[in-house]
């Protein structure tokens, strides 16, 4: 009887040191030091930054391919899973293929998440933040220094990677994964502003003012002014794509006025 006894209990402290090592690691996640689709490090480096044997790593690994949060590829590694239920032919994404007025809705989505975050990196950015957000920054500027010679997808890559830098230092978990979760939306909202906006020269001036100014809003550290011109940036991205779907619109009308439609 002490045998088994004994047993139940080795069983159970290996379970509660597997349920520690997975909470970090689950901890590195939520707090954006592991990203959605990175590769986790090795088994030596976790095993040196968490604390803990090689035996309660794996145990812990296996509790989070158990919940989803982590993922095995085979001759590949481990991997920290997509979060959301988002996929490619998921019924948000069909709809953002096909339906114009999807555009409009995620803008309206990102204008209320985007300036809390812009908000809260002027209040809450590390000094690593705001080398991450100014390097970002910088390689937007100078791409767009030569537009012709960078295609449409590096500079909404560009782009975006600066928008999700702002987010990241705001700190808050939850808006990080939320917008994360948006990830494949965004970058597709942003390679439609570049492709419609960026070839259009007042267009384009605008944009650049307005990401100049939220960076600086942010290295100065003024909430208040930061949140104010990210929500003016994505509402004046939605009004324009507005504008250009009228000029369409009422090309389409004198086309077909033009060859007798009526």
């Amino acid at each position: 009887m002490e045998n088994v006894s004994g047993g139940r209990a080795g069983v159970t402290e290996r379970q509660q040191v597997a349920d520690i090592v997975a909470e970090r690691i689950e901890r590195l996640i939520t707090d954006g030091v592991l990203k959605v689709g990175q590769a986790l490090p090795s088994e030596r480096r976790l095993c040196e930054k968490l604390g803990t044997s090689r035996s309660a790593l794996r145990e812990g690994l296996r509790v989070l391919r158990g919940l989803g949060i982590i993922e095995t590829r085979h001759g590949s590694g481990s991997f920290v899973a997509r979060l959301s239920a988002e996929r490619d032919n998921s019924p948000l994404m069909h709809l953002f293929s096909t339906q114009r007025r999807t555009v409009y809705d995620l803008l309206e989505v990102r204008a209320l998440l985007e300036s809390e975050a812009a908000r809260l990196a002027a209040l809450r950015a590390t000094v690593a933040d705001l080398v991450s957000i100014r390097r970002r920054y910088e390689d937007m500027v100078a791409r767009e220094q030569d537009i012709r010679a960078t295609s449409a997808e590096d500079h909404a890559r560009l782009d975006h990677d600066f928008h999700r830098a702002i987010s990241e230092a705001s700190h808050n978990a939850v808006l990080v994964h939320t917008l994360q979760s948006l990830s494949d939306l965004m970058l597709s909202s942003v390679f439609a502003s570049v492709n419609n906006l960026y070839h259009r020269p007042a267009h384009k001036r605008l944009i650049d003012r307005q990401h100049h100014r939220l960076y600086q809003a942010i290295m100065d550290r003024q909430p208040e002014r930061a949140e104010r011109i990210a929500r003016e940036h994505i509402n004046s991205v939605r009004e324009s794509f507005m504008e250009i779907e009228q000029e369409e619109q009422r090309l389409i009308r004198a086309t077909m006025r033009l060859e007798g439609w009526n």
